[in-house]
């Protein structure tokens, strides 16, 4: 059955839930809010949504706790976790919780309505797949993930550890699907440090919005893909392999690993 409205806020902050609803609404989306988790898995339990924003910081329960009292509730709808508490420890965790993207506070209008826009294709693309599968899991998506010897953050990006200590840096089959029609790529320079769970690439879509990726390991940019630049449809044909966006020399390699998930446990 089709959700009854679009995306449900869940915020105590009238400053924020009055954002989305005007960013969103303008884009022709319907919103509800609610000011705390009980209240919002009541609605959610009533109407259902095809995409829910929620904060990490609420007075009952937090943000983390209400993703998974969704999936053990099987309520696989997708979910952007937001807070003012912006460390990419949080970032990392809300990703590999099951968010499928997080925002830091405070954002603006671009942001929001990229991360939303990514959100719904999702939403849209997971519906497609529990309605060929007859199952409400949120990894039923028929999407292209990593090979066995890779590690993601979340669904946004990869990791593949190289012999000689170094590991290349992509992009994910399923973000890119979520993006309308890339149009460029905007990456770090050689020397530049990245920082896991911060945004280490810009996608630029044909819309004009911009969509972070976030980055899944902390480390020195030691070689740039430059084939990526000249031709972001590289990337879609094969995100992979010769679409890899870095070659990076990481700082703390394993304690990265520790936070992201191993690509051999999809296939499970």
């Amino acid at each position: 059955m089709k959700p009854a409205r679009d995306i449900l806020v869940v915020d105590d902050e009238d400053v924020i839930t009055h954002a989305v609803q005007r960013v969103c609404t303008a884009d022709g989306l319907t919103v509800d809010v609610a000011s705390d988790a009980a209240e919002g898995m009541g609605r959610v339990l009533r109407a259902g949504y095809r995409l829910i924003i929620s904060d990490v910081m609420m007075a009952d329960v937090d943000g983390f706790m209400f993703l998974v009292d969704l999936r053990k509730r099987r309520i696989s709808t997708p979910v952007i976790l937001t807070t003012g508490m912006s460390t990419m420890q949080n970032a990392v965790r809300a990703l590999g919780a099951g968010a499928i993207d997080f925002i830091p506070k405070p954002f603006t209008s671009d942001e929001l309505l990229a991360s939303v826009r990514r959100g719904l294709v999702y939403a849209r693309l997971q519906a497609e797949a529990e309605a060929t599968a007859h199952d409400a899991r949120p990894d039923t998506i028929a999407w292209v993930p990593p090979p066995p010897s890779y590690y993601r953050l979340g669904y946004a990006s990869w990791l593949l550890a190289e012999r000689d200590g170094t590991a290349k840096v992509g992009v994910t089959d399923l973000f890119l699907r979520t993006v309308d029609a890339p149009t460029a790529f905007t990456l770090a320079a050689e020397g530049d440090e990245l920082v896991q769970g911060s945004s280490c690439a810009t996608i630029t879509a044909a819309d004009g919005l911009e969509h972070g990726v976030l980055g899944p390991v902390t480390g020195r940019v030691v070689e740039v893909n430059a084939a990526v630049a000249e031709s972001p449809a590289g990337v879609e044909r094969d995100p992979y392999f010769e679409g890899w966006l870095y070659r990076v020399l990481p700082s703390e390699l394993q304690y990265d690993l520790h936070h992201l998930t191993a690509c051999s446990s999809d296939r499970m």
